[in-house]
C-alpha cells in the first residue's frame, strides 16, 4: 500500500470519551483550533507561530506549536523531502493537529507544506472554522537574504536536492483565512493580525 494513503486498521472501533471537546473548551475558556502557518523557508513561520503562542499563553490559553524541524526529529524522522515523503509528513501533522484540536488546544503548525492539496486535506479533517490557514507571505528574495540555516546557499550549489522555492515548487494559498506580510511587517504587527483574526472567528474571546 502507498504509505500516503489513509487506511484504517481492521477490527478496531472508535471509543467515544465522556470528557468531550466541548467540556474541555469550556474549561479552557477558548475553542480548540488549528492555526496552520505556511510559507517558504525563511518566511518567518516558526518565529510568528511561537510569538503568537507566547501571547496566547500569557492570555491563559492552552497552546502547542508543532514546528517542522522538531517534528522531523521524531514523528517524521523516517521521511525525506521527496514529494511522496512531503505528502506523508503533512498527513501525519494533520492527524496530530486534529488530536490537539479535539483536546481543546490551540495548535499552531509551522511547516512549509508546499502543496495546496495537502493543506486542503488537513482542512477537510476538521469541521468548518477549526482550521485557519495563515500565509506567511515573503518573497523568495527576502527569504533567501535571511537564509539563517544556510539552506538556500546549499540548494543553489546543488548540495540539497528538491528544496522548496529553488528546485521544488511552492503552491501559495489561493484564499487563506489570513495573509501576513512577513517580508515587510514587524513581528508585533503580524502577531496582532493573527490574534485579531482568531478573535474575530470566535476562537478566543
Amino acid at each position: 500500500m502507498n504509505k500516503t494513503q489513509t487506511s484504517i486498521t481492521p477490527n478496531v472501533v472508535w471509543h467515544h470519551a465522556t470528557v468531550t471537546r466541548a467540556r474541555r473548551e469550556l474549561q479552557n475558556g477558548h475553542r480548540g483550533a488549528i492555526l496552520w502557518f505556511t510559507g517558504l523557508s525563511g518566511a518567518g513561520k516558526s518565529t510568528l507561530a511561537h510569538a503568537v503562542e507566547e501571547s496566547l499563553h500569557q492570555m491563559g490559553c492552552r497552546t502547542f506549536v508543532l514546528d517542522g524541524d522538531n517534528v522531523r526529529h521524531g514523528l517524521s524522522g523516517d521521511l525525506g523531502f521527496s514529494p511522496h515523503d512531503r505528502i506523508e509528513n503533512i498527513r501525519r501533522i494533520g492527524e496530530v493537529s486534529k488530536l490537539f484540536m479535539e483536546a481543546g488546544v490551540i495548535v499552531l503548525t509551522a511547516f512549509i507544506s508546499p502543496y495546496l492539496s495537502d493543506r486542503e486535506r488537513v482542512r477537510g479533517m476538521v469541521e468548518h472554522g477549526r482550521f485557519v490557514e495563515i500565509f506567511c507571505d515573503s518573497s523568495l528574495e527576502v527569504c533567501e537574504s535571511r537564509d539563517v540555516k544556510g539552506m538556500y546557499k546549499k540548494a543553489r550549489t546543488g548540495q540539497i536536492a528538491e528544496f522548496t522555492g529553488i528546485t521544488s515548487p511552492y503552491e501559495a494559498p489561493i484564499k487563506p483565512e489570513l495573509r501576513v506580510d512577513t517580508g515587510k511587517d514587524e513581528l508585533d504587527v503580524c502577531v496582532r493580525q493573527v490574534l485579531d483574526e482568531i478573535m474575530l472567528r470566535g476562537i478566543i474571546k
